[in-house]
């Protein structure tokens, strides 16, 4: 299987008969993706004056995406996409409408987390469906590598303007401004996505006998997790990290723009790296690109100054649209057909999880030793995750066993 992709296949699969819709839809459904979370954190903390309790409130909805994804990816592989999203978008409404409520009311935190968790939980995985979609509608081969790479590109993009819009929208009189527009395109766009002819045709599908633990159970989508994990731990650590940096130097408000520049490197260079990938086989490219980002971030702990940091933070940024483009070609090789949603819900719930973890170790090395360790023990945890991933190594390259392998097989195999 070819896993690049030139100009003219991104232009091919944009170009799919009846995926123009979908595609326009999913933009709108996902463009709020960053921007719900941080919104709902400002929120709660322009209306409680409290940090930490906004902090319990938006880890609580981050909790609610990992659980939700996964779920909600075994329901669309189940019976399509259309009738779990309809589903889940209402609960959404729900739960974004009374959480808006509990917090105008002045609702005590016992209340506002598990509303939060909703929200999270019920949040419409678009782009677990978008992602599944190019899958039936594409065939295997450079067109849908280029598909794999323009999702992992757009959200990329999503993730620079969601936080500029969810700041921008915080000035507005009314500090839920952002967490209603948001909840109103993440809405409409999955409503629109559900009711797409070539969304609708994807009906149930036969039941068939699974693992317990779907897509999971499977040694290679184990490993494939693992790198995601990886790939969350790192980042959380940075993102928490950077804005801890820009306030030490005394220009707290340039965290943001600080974390939009590795962005901007992750787009620019997932189109090169998307038509000439390296390394090219899955089962190498999954911890070498994740090994190189551990190591690319310990540049991070070198500057003294912003622009120093804004400098690595650019090179550093240059390997993350390449892991999430090799996460999502890497389900297809690992787990069976009819798993393609569902699995992905699997990449999304670990990197959230290494979000959490790696945000959370990172703020507490900041506030007892400063922001250089924070950003060592990023790049040490990128690496030390990519070598278990370089030792399970052969999971990824024997693909789909004929039925799924316990857990602690995994090390056995790679050992052989």
């Amino acid at each position: 299987m070819s896993h690049s992709a030139r100009l003219s296949d991104y232009r091919a699969a944009l170009t799919t008969p009846g995926m123009r819709g979908p595609v326009a839809a999913s933009l709108l459904a996902r463009l709020p993706i960053a921007m719900v979370g941080l919104s709902l954190l400002l929120y709660v903390e322009r209306t409680t004056g409290s940090f930490a309790i906004a902090g319990l409130v938006s880890g609580a909805a981050l909790v609610g995406v990992a659980m939700g994804s996964v779920l909600q990816g075994r329901l669309m592989d189940r019976f399509g996409p259309t009738r779990p999203l309809l589903l889940v978008t209402g609960l959404f409404a729900f739960f974004v409408t009374v959480s808006v409520l509990a917090v105008e009311s002045g609702a005590a935190v016992g209340a506002l987390i598990p509303l939060a968790f909703g929200v999270g939980a019920t949040e419409p995985m678009v782009g677990s469906a978008s992602r599944a979609l190019w899958e039936r509608m594409v065939p295997a081969g450079q067109t849908r590598m280029a598909a794999y790479a323009y999702e992992a590109i757009s959200m990329e993009v999503f993730f620079i303007l969601g936080p500029g819009l969810a700041g921008l929208l915080l000035a507005a009189p009314w500090a839920g401004t952002g967490v209603v527009v948001g909840a109103v395109m993440m809405v409409f766009g999955a409503l629109w996505f559900a009711a797409n002819p070539v969304v609708r045709a994807w009906g149930p599908v036969e039941a068939t006998p699974r693992p317990l633990l779907g897509a999971f159970a499977y040694p290679g989508m184990r490993t494939v997790a693992l790198a995601a994990l990886g790939f969350g731990v790192t980042i959380g650590f940075v993102e928490v990290a950077v804005p801890a940096f820009a306030k030490a130097a005394g220009h707290a408000s340039m965290g943001g723009l600080m974390l939009s520049l590795w962005s901007i490197s992750s787009v620019i260079f997932g189109v090169l790296y998307g038509m000439r990938p390296w390394p090219r086989p899955m089962h190498l490219r999954l911890p070498v690109l994740l090994g190189g980002f551990g190591l690319l971030t310990l540049l991070l702990a070198i500057p003294a100054s912003l622009l120093g940091l804004g400098v690595a933070l650019f090179v550093v940024g240059t390997l993350i649209t390449p892991q999430s483009t090799a996460h999502s070609a890497a389900i297809e090789q690992v787990t069976p057909n009819g798993m393609a949603a569902e699995a992905f819900g699997w990449v999304i719930t670990s990197v959230t999880v290494g979000l959490a973890i790696g945000q959370g170790l990172s703020g507490q090395l900041i506030e007892h030793f400063g922001t250089r360790p924070a950003f060592v023990a990023a790049g040490v945890a990128g690496l030390l995750i990519a070598l278990a991933v370089w030792l399970l190594r052969a999971t990824v390259r024997r693909g789909v066993p004929s039925e799924p392998q316990p857990a602690r097989s995994e090390m056995e195999l790679a050992a052989r």
